[in-house]
């Protein structure tokens, strides 16, 4: 008997689920600032579907908001923004379908609420979704952005303008030029691991002063230097992860970049 069901999270019933594998509201700290942003944005649009078992438990989710707080640097107004999608810590929740239910509620969610279409960023890259699920429901390319996201689009009138990613990611060389910089975001579960330990490594073995760059709002995040919006490292005017990572993986990093 298949006991898998889709639940429409709420910042009540967050806690009790966990999200992206944390659980314990007391020990983790990435399901605090989890929480904490989840009741931010809630009353703005922000809807977090849950795919849960009585056997498996929490196995799955996709985030979705209004384009205009989208946390990834892109011009979406209009659109509902996909932040986030994953299905089965277990691999017999994989490939069972529930994602596709879920993005069909979420392009169904954005017809009724009128708006212009849907949209979402991919990757080949880790911690993304890959774009073959979106385009066999429609989706077609509309930017993309170094080094290999893509911004895909399902317009509702072919004639609506694409959604694009911000014009603003290459400034980094300008802003962040000297120096390693981490920035992060309350979003992403994953961009709390890690960081004290990267922070600590850049201090000791490489002689740096590292800053740390809380981004706390929709708007900080748009502007940020990677297209993966809530996380990023920048060294020396150059991002180094476009993502979350271990402190093992910023060492080998840096010894590539040092030689």
């Amino acid at each position: 008997m298949d006991d898998t069901k889709i639940i429409d999270l709420t910042p009540d019933s967050i806690a009790e689920y966990g999200v992206c594998g944390y659980k314990d509201v007391e020990k983790h700290v990435e399901l605090q600032r989890k929480i904490a942003w989840f009741k931010k944005y809630y009353p703005k649009g922000l809807r977090i579907k849950a795919l849960v078992s009585e056997t498996g438990g929490y196995q799955g989710m996709l985030e979705y908001m209004p384009g205009e707080y989208a946390h990834r640097p892109v011009d979406a107004d209009g659109y509902m923004f996909i932040q986030c999608i994953f299905v089965g810590f277990r691999n017999e929740f994989k490939g069972k379908g529930y994602a596709s239910s879920m993005i069909d509620a979420c392009i169904q969610e954005a017809r009724d609420a009128h708006m212009k279409g849907v949209a979402v960023v991919t990757r080949k890259g880790s911690f993304m979704a890959k774009r073959d699920i979106f385009l066999k429901r429609g989706f077609t390319l509309a930017d993309t952005a170094e080094p290999d996201f893509e911004l895909l689009v399902l317009k509702f009138d072919p004639a609506t303008a694409n959604p694009r990613f911000k014009p603003t990611l290459k400034k980094h060389h300008d802003l962040y030029a000297e120096g390693l910089t981490i920035l992060r975001s309350p979003q992403c579960p994953y961009s709390e691991k890690n960081v004290n330990a990267i922070m600590e490594t850049a201090r000791k073995k490489y002689g740096l002063s590292p800053r740390l760059i809380e981004m706390e709002d929709a708007e900080s995040v748009q502007d940020s230097p990677c297209a993966f919006g809530t996380f990023c490292i920048v060294y020396n005017g150059e991002v180094i992860s476009h993502h979350p990572i271990s402190n093992g993986r910023f060492e080998n990093i840096m010894e590539k970049i040092r030689g």
